[in-house]
């Protein structure tokens, strides 16, 4: 049977991930009013050598990740079921132009290739995941779009965790140093998490289901 609970388990931390989704995501367009040579130094390389890239890429992974709160907000999918759908869309074609420009930067960065393969093997499985999110919807598989949507959320959350890990890696170990295993932490983390709570959800519905 095709069910899924309308709220699944989410952690209570949630609106505080939504709050940072959409401030990171803003603050991640600063490069539109600013020169990218003094907001984001590191890209620097990327705009001299592929701009329309990197520039489609900081375009389309903040959009993502601030449309990521609506795609989960009940109340819209629920009064205004075509808004869910066009932005829906809208994240789906955010996530196939940012995920295929980030395998290209991913490919080409120069912090070495523990870096290159982390943001590479990310962006594959955010293309991957998402894709089968979407077409999950478009088939009507509502309960398994959702699933596989808190997959892709935890993958599109990879734009948080590694602006809160770079800081830290940073002060301890420095930039050299942290960088190429944030490329990694900032979403094998967040992949299992959500794993984690799907198969709790999964165990809480049969437990459910079981007779008195």
């Amino acid at each position: 049977m095709n069910t899924f609970p309308t709220r699944p388990l989410l952690p209570r931390s949630l609106p505080l991930v939504w709050l940072l989704s959409i401030t990171i995501a803003l603050g991640s367009l600063r490069f539109l009013i600013a020169d990218i040579a003094v907001v984001m130094p590191g890209m620097l390389h990327h705009a001299l050598d592929r701009p329309l890239a990197l520039y489609a890429h900081l375009i389309c992974g903040p959009t993502a990740l601030a449309l990521l709160p609506f795609q989960f907000s009940t109340k819209i999918r629920a009064k205004w079921p075509v808004v869910h759908r066009w932005l829906g869309r809208i994240y789906g074609v955010a996530i196939l132009v940012g995920g295929l420009t980030g395998i290209v930067i991913g490919a080409q960065t120069t912090e070495g290739p523990v870096a290159a393969t982390g943001l590479i093997i990310l962006a594959i499985f955010w293309l991957g995941i998402t894709g089968y999110a979407v077409w999950l919807a478009i088939t009507r598989q509502i309960a398994a779009h959702r699933r596989w949507m808190i997959r892709s959320a935890a993958l599109t959350l990879a734009g948080v965790t590694l602006r809160l890990y770079l800081p830290i890696g940073i002060m301890t170990v420095g930039f050299e140093i942290a960088y190429p295993w944030i490329c990694w932490l900032c979403w094998v983390p967040n992949i299992i998490f959500a794993e984690a709570l799907l198969r709790s959800e999964k165990r809480k519905r049969l437990s459910q289901k079981k007779p008195a």
